[in-house]
């Protein structure tokens, strides 16, 4: 009984411990972004953020709303981009690494303000290894990479929107 107490002891002092140091680093967990604005309009081209963007500005306190007139600022999706490149073979002319890019442009506008800011853009490089032995693991990685580039871009879009203000 009294070697459990203290083995409980010593697990919760390293637990405490632990918490303590996490704490002391800054370490922080992603919270919402200060928007200054709390309705929006989205439109412009279908893209493949489009559904993640509306998730996480509403997540963010903004009602993403159907009508512009309702709306305090407009975000208007011009396009995207994706590519897959080689970025270096083998002595033998084999495919070992490719980078994926991804790019989209954005531009915003206040309700209040009859012209359309400077079009932004955002661009995200992954590089991956490349193995003809390993086919599906590779195509695997290929789409969790585009994955995660699309939801960086989502992120990103919303870090620069928080720099906005519709009263500007």
């Amino acid at each position: 009984m009294q070697y459990l107490n203290l083995t409980f002891t010593r697990h919760l002092s390293w637990v405490i411990l632990a918490t303590m140091l996490i704490s002391a680093c800054g370490f922080q967990l992603r919270g919402t972004a200060p928007l200054s604005f709390t309705k929006l309009h989205l439109q412009g081209a279908e893209l493949s953020i489009k559904k993640d963007l509306k998730r996480a500005l509403e997540v963010n306190g903004v009602k993403v709303v159907d009508q512009a007139e309702e709306a305090e600022m407009l975000l208007e999706l011009v396009n995207e981009t994706s590519e897959k490149r080689i970025l270096s073979l083998s002595g033998g002319g084999l495919v070992r690494e490719f980078e994926l890019y991804y790019s989209v442009n954005f531009r915003t506008r206040a309700q209040n303000n009859p012209l359309w800011g400077r079009t932004q853009t955002i661009q995200i490089r992954r590089d991956f290894s490349y193995n003809d032995n390993a086919l599906l693991g590779k195509a695997e990685e290929e789409a969790g990479l585009n994955l995660d580039m699309r939801k960086e871009s989502v992120r990103a879009i919303v870090r620069r929107l928080s720099a906005t203000n519709p009263e500007q």
